[in-house]
Parts: structure tokens; sequence; C-alpha cells
């Protein structure tokens, strides 16, 4: 169970600014579990990361004994100070072996032992306790990998590539030639794609042979100039 005095509405926007500066400072603050979250309330972990909160409402990466599963910050509030992990669970207690003692009577022949059975109490089971639980089946799901995207773009005369999964980047955009740009498109087979493509460097050539066309001409005059210099030396 939660603690006395502890909120039960979750984490505050507050508090989670303040668990993601220790996060990114490389601490690992403690929280507890509150009834939301199943059969470990009351119980402490640490966290360990924060998600992307607009993909899941699970973002807050909480580790627990060995696990680190994700939770919803209602599912979660700020440990009290003192509070320790794990609570140890109550052993049953078993009373000692029966005791055998014999019983005489004078005067008769001797009987037979009397075994005395002292009654052992059995702890009491709680029905609800083979339940399942919502946090119970969490344990054995498996979080797929988050989707890997790569994006190739065409801006102000240049052809880049960029890669990315979920949030995190694995490749800045960097430039490369239209000839891969053009092998990439090529093995995507989407209508009207490649046809684009070669629309633009259909462009890029025109406008390359244009700027060849016009340096040949200046070329063409500074050498007729040289040779009117020649011819006048």
């Amino acid at each position: 169970m939660v603690a006395a005095g502890a909120a039960v509405d979750g984490l505050s926007d507050e508090e989670l600014g303040v668990i993601r500066e220790s996060v990114a400072a490389g601490r690992k603050p403690r929280v507890m579990f509150t009834e939301s979250a199943g059969q470990i309330a009351g119980q402490v972990g640490q966290v360990v990361g924060l998600a992307d909160p607009a993909v899941s409402d699970e973002w807050v990466v909480v580790r627990f004994g060995r696990d680190e599963l994700p939770f919803s910050p209602g599912d979660l509030v700020v440990a009290p100070r003192g509070t320790g992990g794990r609570r140890p669970e109550p052993k049953p207690v078993v009373e000692e072996n029966p005791v055998v003692e014999p019983e005489f009577k004078l005067g008769e022949p001797p009987v037979a032992p009397v075994v005395r059975e002292q009654r052992v109490e059995e702890p009491t089971v709680d029905a609800g306790a083979d339940r399942p639980v919502r946090r119970a089946a969490k344990a054995a799901k498996v979080k797929p990998p988050a989707g890997l995207t790569v994006t190739l773009a065409y801006a102000e005369g240049e052809w880049t590539v960029a890669a990315s999964q979920g949030a995190k980047a694995l490749a800045k955009p960097y430039v490369i030639r239209p000839a891969e740009a053009l092998r990439m498109v090529a093995l995507v087979d989407v209508p009207g794609v490649q046809e684009a493509v070669e629309q633009i460097l259909s462009a890029e050539r025109a406008e390359a042979q244009s700027q060849a066309e016009k340096l040949r001409a200046e070329l063409a005059e500074v050498e007729a100039r040289l040779a009117e210099l020649r011819d006048v030396g």
C-alpha cells in the first residue's frame, strides 16, 4: 500500500521536470508505485529513463528488481525519504511436530499411548490473490523496437539522406550525388516518384549546360583578347 500522506494522483509536471533533470545528470530518482500500478503498489523503483509522451501514455521507464518497464505518471509518486525497496513477505509460522504422551490408569492394564494432536493453524488464503493483475502481465510484455525512418530530400540543388529510429537521430542529413539519389529512388516502386526525380535531374542538367555554354563564350572572348595583345607585341 502507498504510505499515508502520499499523493495518489501520480507525478506532477513539476516533479516530472525534476526527475528529467536528475536522469539527464546520470542519477536514478526513486519513486513509489501507486494503487493504479496493481499488486506492486507501495513498493519502490528507480527511474532510469523518460520516453516520448506523444508515443505512449506509459513513458516513465522504471527499474524494479531486474526489470525495466514503462509506466504512466499516474502510476507513480515520489518515494518518501527513508522508504526501502521491496517489503519482506511474512513467513507462515509452523508449530512443532505433535507431542506423543503415554497415559496409564491404576488397577487396569496399560492402555495404548494416546496421541494428542496439536492443531496447526493454516494461513488464510486470499481468494483474490490468484486473480490476474494488470501489472503482472506487463512483466512478460516485450516492447517492439521503434520504427526506422530513412529520408531522401532535395533542396537548393542538393540531395541529402537522413535516418532516425523513433525520436533518436541515427544519421544527420548528409549530401549525396544525384546518381546515388536516382539509384535509391529506383529501389522504391512508387508511381510518380522516379519521374519527379528524373525531372529534377533534367532541370539540373539543362542549367549546367547553360552555364557551360556561357563560360565557353566568356573563354572565347578572353582568348580573342589575348590573341589581339600578342599581335600588338
